[in-house]
């Protein structure tokens, strides 16, 4: 429910209600689910012109952000506690004046154990989203194996996703809100090249799930986003989906044992990496603005 975290938490909340009836360990929910994926929006933004409309607009938004320590965030720790679920779940981070697309990962027993910023946003989503750095890891080891999460165009950066298979990320997450048919075919291209299973979840948006007042002109039953959401193994099988005909919880039973069979011919970061050719140098320091000394934090590549 864009605009409306807390609506958004009790969506979560049935979903992991549904997946413990269907006996599920862990679920992926699309990238901004919490605070909302603003569509169409402008923010009213161009080169050299900002209007007043789209200023409140942002204010809205910011408004409709969580803090990592606030109390939505707090009733996903909660939902995961309660249901006994491995949870990633995407949202918009407010941190100061600034808004961020992250990932959050939870465990029914630590609550928040990982949360990573997108590194570059889209297009003209940097109107509205910082960036965010390596400082946190990309791949959490959890109850049902080394989880990592891409959240969605980062899914097409080679570089970030080398990095991600040297963690040795056995399910990789892509939480995202791009529905066109290439990105199944980006989903399978990375369980092949990582020898991992994928989880891509997208949202199912109509036009009536934005405010009334939402600057979209089209009816309320037009489908915004067709969600494609689909499951995948580590040869490229599509375990389930795409999903396109509306709200759906797709689920699959991932054997990780089949990792280590699909490594036997490729190993993007061992037996086919070519180490002695190619290497790649990951800065995970974080990067702060200001270092006033009182803090161990290295500072700030120039």
């Amino acid at each position: 429910m864009p605009f409306d975290p807390r609506a958004s938490v009790e969506v979560v909340r049935d979903y992991a209600r549904r997946a413990v009836d269907l006996d599920r360990q862990l679920v992926l929910f699309p990238e901004a689910f919490v605070g909302g994926y603003p569509r169409g929006l402008t923010f009213g933004a161009s080169v050299g012109r900002r209007t007043p409309e789209g200023r409140d607009w942002f204010r809205r938004y910011h408004e409709a952000a969580v803090d990592l320590d606030g109390p939505e965030v707090a009733e996903l720790c909660g939902i995961a506690a309660a249901t006994g679920l491995v949870m990633v779940v995407g949202v918009i981070e407010r941190s100061g004046g600034t808004l961020y697309c992250t990932a959050v990962w939870l465990d029914p027993e630590e609550g928040v154990v990982g949360t990573r910023r997108k590194l570059l946003p889209t297009g003209t989503e940097r109107v509205v989203w910082g960036s965010g750095d390596l400082s946190r890891t990309p791949v959490h080891q959890t109850r049902v194996g080394r989880v990592g999460a891409a959240i969605c165009w980062e899914n097409y950066m080679p570089l970030l996703r080398t990095y991600m298979y040297s963690k040795g990320v056995q399910i990789w997450c892509a939480p995202t809100a791009d529905d066109r048919d290439g990105w199944v075919a980006t989903m399978r291209h990375i369980a092949l090249e990582g020898r991992c299973f994928v989880l891509a979840a997208n949202q199912f948006v109509r036009r009536s799930d934005y405010p009334v007042d939402y600057p979209l002109d089209a009816p309320a039953e037009e489908v915004l986003c067709t969600g494609g959401s689909v499951i995948v193994d580590p040869l490229g099988t599509v375990l389930a989906g795409p999903e396109r005909e509306g709200e759906a919880l797709l689920c699959a039973d991932l054997d990780l044992a089949d990792i280590p069979r699909a490594t036997l011919d490729f190993d993007a970061v061992g037996h086919y990496s070519r180490s002695d050719l190619f290497s790649l140098h990951v800065d995970t320091r974080p990067q702060h603005l200001v270092d006033d000394g009182t803090s161990d934090r290295p500072p700030v590549r120039p």
